[in-house]
């Protein structure tokens, strides 16, 4: 990791990933400490709102030159990018998994997914397609075009701290606009060695100063990108109740927004399963990342005929999970993010039993593992009800809810009964099932699978959700038209002029 990353303990300084530093006279430092092992891993300079604006000014001077450099070449500084994070896979994933806590198999495929939207995006460089549209006046042509936005703030949350700001950045660059990050302040350094591992590939291709920006802090640096007019395109993933104050104050000022939010999925059973598809795939999507993915599967909708037996399927495969260092790759589970998470978990856990919950394999908080960071728990699993408001909740925790239904439209009622809609799942080898659960009555979330489970999505997919999940899509499909706007364009190659709707007007 020292090849690309500053000292561990000393303070590093946010700004340009040109070699360019913005930073005054603050000496206020964001702590990044493993929740692996309680290590203090870096101290990381907070952006003043002086830096803030110096970034923003610079940001917007770069945009005028690169929205002017042709798309198919901006595709290939990405091209290179995708490159250099194929050199530094090994580092930067380890780097994620320590600071973050997933495991390190997550943590290499977290900068796969970087690779995957940077090979994704150069294809797309070529592709920012318009129509053409047939005149109602003779010897007129009449097409639209996309031109890029201008500034992009892109907000990530710690889950997935380098992912979501490449599926944000790479198809904002190659649309032709500048990006500012800020990233969680949980997980601070990793934003910080992206921005070293481009910043070569920007210097050889001499991108002007300020096409790629980091600025850190808290909430204020979040609320400076929302309120400032400056900023085009405000990209959020988060919380409900942050997306939501992002929201109304990018909407306040009449500016765009892409919300990616919370989530609740649930995975529905059918008696027509396949249950050794089936199990693995809830083992994996609630259990994976600790229970920290917006995909995460948080509730499984059972058919009550095969319910004992998917409840005792499932605590044998629970049994076996293993808890323990994210580093070390015989460890199915790592640690939540911090102490903050610990504590929610343990509110939920209090929620479920005082709700009435019976838990079919037991929570806890896991000690004696070798190291005091205090933030492994264990996955648990509760029988509830779908109604309960702990089970409406998203709680970002390994906590699985298990769930009766009778009939596929009880199921389905079940799976799309809360607030959140971003991923769901039906596991059936039965046709007319699969098919009903993806018809207009079917599953409402975003994201919705047919035997396979609610974690794992492509890039080559648009990726969000409705409802609380905020209703933004990021990556792929055209997910490219959220970082550009559209201009309709009319062309009169004739020697008349006819006006709209049959016009006369003499002079």
């Amino acid at each position: 990791m020292q090849s690309i990353l500053p000292l561990p303990t000393q303070p590093v300084k946010p700004g340009t990933s040109t070699g360019q530093q913005f930073w005054q006279s603050s000496d206020k430092t964001i702590d990044s400490y493993s929740p692996a092992d309680g290590q203090l891993i870096a101290r990381v300079h907070v952006s003043t709102r002086a830096d803030y604006d110096r970034v923003i000014d610079t940001a917007k001077a770069a945009f005028l030159e690169w929205r002017q450099v042709p798309a198919p070449r901006r595709g290939e500084i990405v091209r290179q990018m995708g490159e250099q994070f194929r050199r530094y896979k090994r580092e930067l994933g380890t780097l994620v998994s320590y600071e973050m806590g997933k495991s390190l198999q997550e943590g290499l495929g977290e900068v796969q997914e970087i690779i995957d939207i940077c090979d994704f995006a150069v294809g797309q460089s070529r592709q920012l397609y318009g129509l053409s549209m047939h005149s109602e006046r003779p010897a007129h042509r009449m097409f639209e075009q996309w031109h890029p936005l201008g500034v992009v703030g892109i907000i990530s949350a710690f889950n997935f701290p380098v992912a979501v700001w490449s599926w944000n950045a790479m198809l904002a660059w190659v649309c032709g606009d500048v990006c500012v990050w800020k990233p969680s302040e949980k997980t601070p350094l990793t934003a910080l060695a992206c921005q070293q591992i481009i910043g070569e590939v920007l210097r050889n291709n001499n991108v002007p100063e300020g096409v790629s920006c980091l600025v850190t802090g808290g909430r204020d640096a979040g609320e400076w990108l929302a309120n400032d007019p400056r900023v085009a395109l405000v990209s959020a993933t988060g919380s409900t109740r942050m997306g939501k104050a992002v929201a109304e104050a990018v909407a306040g000022r009449l500016g765009k927004y892409l919300l990616e939010l919370g989530g609740n999925n649930a995975i529905i059973v059918s008696e027509h399963a396949d249950l050794d598809l089936a199990i693995p795939a809830i083992v994996f999507g609630a259990v994976g990342t600790a229970g920290q993915r917006c995909t995460t599967t948080r509730r499984l909708i059972v058919q009550e005929t095969i319910y004992d037996d998917v409840k005792n399927r499932l605590k044998n495969a629970y049994a076996q999970l293993r808890i323990g260092s994210p580093l070390d790759e015989s460890f199915h589970v790592g640690p939540l993010i911090d102490q903050q998470a610990v504590h929610n978990y343990q509110l939920a856990v209090n929620d479920i039993r005082e709700s009435g919950g019976r838990f079919v394999v037991e929570p806890g908080v896991v000690d004696g593992l070798g190291f005091e960071s205090g933030c492994y728990v264990r996955p648990c699993i509760a029988e509830a009800e779908n109604h309960w408001a702990i089970v409406q909740r998203e709680t970002f925790a390994p906590i699985l809810y298990l769930l009766k239904y009778t009939t596929l439209d009880d199921a389905i009622a079940q799976q799309n009964g809360v607030p959140q809609g971003l991923s769901s799942a039906i596991f059936t080898l039965n046709m007319r099932e699969a098919e009903r659960f993806l018809a207009v009555s079917g599953s409402d979330c975003g994201i919705a699978n047919v035997n396979i489970g609610t974690s794992g999505a492509e890039i080559g997919g648009a990726f969000g959700g409705e409802k609380e999940t905020g209703g933004g899509r990021e990556s792929g499909s055209d997910a490219w038209k959220a970082y550009m706007r559209r201009q309709t364009n009319t062309v009169n190659y004739g020697t008349a002029l006819p006006l709209a709707q049959g016009i006369t007007f003499e002079l």
